[in-house]
């Protein structure tokens, strides 16, 4: 066997195979899609999972990875290898995700700091507002307030990113994020 055979079979022949793939799927070509998503997904499930350590999040993370890929495709460059750029989305998603958990983290906390600020009843052990009570007063906000609420405050995103997203304006996506919290406020004292 010659060099020649020993590369077609090797990681730049693969790499080629899928930067066709990337090429066609850019061009329409759904069964594309298919062929990245089987090349691929075993691979990203591993590489999520020893990142969180949480083969459900695992899971969702790898979906958020190929929505992400869908939705990122016009920035990829024709020739270019694809593997690093799907790894690089991927890593993406999970940051973006291991911030989302510590800003809700936040959210919470902030939320209990309020609580106690705002002079709410205390029990004997001086307890605080909670997880359970915030997510029992936060489904008591109306959906599109909650919707950005959550995006603005949880998430990370601006005002004008959910704008765009929920195809409304940006003073619109302030307004609904603001009258979500004061419902929030109202809910938990």
């Amino acid at each position: 066997m010659g060099p020649a055979a020993k590369n077609d079979v090797g990681p730049d022949a693969t790499e080629a195979e899928l930067c066709a793939h990337m090429k066609a799927y850019l061009d329409g070509e759904i069964d594309a899609f298919d062929a990245l998503y089987a090349a691929f997904a075993g691979r990203l499930r591993g590489y999520l999972l020893s990142q969180c350590r949480d083969a459900t999040l695992a899971d969702d993370l790898l979906q958020e990875t190929f929505m992400q890929i869908h939705r990122s495709r016009r920035t990829y460059q024709p020739g270019r290898p694809v593997t690093p750029w799907v790894y690089a989305i991927a890593r993406h998603v999970y940051l973006m995700k291991r911030r989302s958990a510590g800003r809700r983290v936040r959210f919470e906390q902030g939320l209990a700091a309020d609580a106690r600020s705002n002079d709410f009843a205390h029990d004997a052990l001086g307890s605080i507002v909670d997880g359970d009570q915030v997510r029992r007063a936060l489904r008591e906000v109306p959906a599109d307030q909650r919707q950005a609420l959550l995006m603005h405050h949880v998430e990370g995103w601006s005002f004008l990113e959910i704008a765009a997203r929920l195809g409304i304006r940006v003073n619109a996506a302030k307004t609904r994020a603001f009258r979500g919290m004061r419902k929030m406020r109202e809910h938990l004292k």
